[in-house]
């Protein structure tokens, strides 16, 4: 039986960005300027100021973490809270800012940024590689989102969310080819945004204005299970907990709509499914 839960006491203005990682769940609050890190067994919560609109935050295999913002990538200590910058890619761009991104079994981030004016094709997916250079993964896109792996790393499933469609490239040494469009959304008037996938190859995305995650099996294109939320801006998901069987939820607030929940993290356990551990950028 699947339950649905509040977890943590955060109320974040736009959570996004959820990471299961050393027993804990990493996400931000985008419009809030802050990380989060939620540790489920024992309540604890730590949060840490970044001056700066927030899009994703991911580990480092050395210690501490990577989050990309407003103005461009940046390392972040977890100990003491300091902030170091990598690289902007787009120093120019004053409307744009980074949303979500993730790391590839390799090591390397991806992080794409969205035109905050809505200004189609303005946007790209970056590559962030352990050396510290970043690359142009694909592009152009309007609003880079959820992006996933599979579990053999052979496959990269990516969101531009205006295509309102699940993209799939092969995956090697950092490099996409072959794209072709796996899932089609156009049926919702909501938004995909945020994703994961589970150890059974099946991908899970949060529609934003939607109030919902809903499973679909990317060989097929065809949705599996749809689950409801309380909160319309239902914004990402990521899989945790000791067996990577809970599914985390982060939340939004609405622009007009009064809801009790928006913005909280929820935890929805019960799926019967387990998802894929995370990865950290290796430099």
């Amino acid at each position: 039986m699947i339950s649905i839960e509040v977890v943590g006491s955060v109320k974040s203005k736009w959570g996004e960005g959820p990471v299961w990682w050393n027993d804990s769940l990493y996400y931000v609050d985008t419009e809030g300027h802050k990380v989060h890190r939620f540790n489920p067994a024992t309540g604890e919560e730590l949060s840490w100021e970044v001056g700066q609109r927030v899009g994703t935050v991911v580990p480092r295999s050395e210690g501490g973490l990577v989050f990309a913002g407003d103005d461009g990538m940046f390392f972040l200590d977890e100990k003491t809270g300091g902030i170091a910058p990598i690289a902007d890619p787009e120093p120019n761009k004053a409307d744009n800012r980074f949303n979500d991104g993730k790391c590839s079994p390799d090591g390397r981030l991806f992080a794409g940024t969205i035109s905050t004016v809505k200004k189609t094709g303005d946007a790209k997916l970056y590559r962030l590689d352990p050396d510290l250079s970043v690359h142009e993964a694909y592009g152009p896109v309007t609003n880079s989102n959820g992006i996933v792996w599979t579990v053999d790393g052979k496959t990269l499933y990516y969101i531009d969310t205006p295509r309102k469609e699940v993209l799939a490239f092969d995956y090697s040494d950092g490099i996409l080819s072959n794209q072709r469009s796996v899932v089609s959304t156009a049926s919702r008037e909501s938004s995909p945004d945020g994703m994961t996938i589970d150890s059974d190859g099946n991908i899970w995305v949060a529609f934003c204005h939607g109030a919902c995650v809903v499973c679909f099996d990317p060989c097929s294109g065809k949705e599996l299970r749809q689950v409801d939320l309380p909160c319309l801006e239902t914004t990402a998901c990521a899989f945790g907990g000791s067996d990577l069987a809970d599914l985390y939820v982060t939340t939004g607030l609405h622009k007009s709509e009064k809801e009790e929940d928006a913005g909280r993290l929820f935890c929805i356990k019960g799926l019967g499914v387990k998802g894929v551990a995370a990865n950290a950028f290796g430099g």
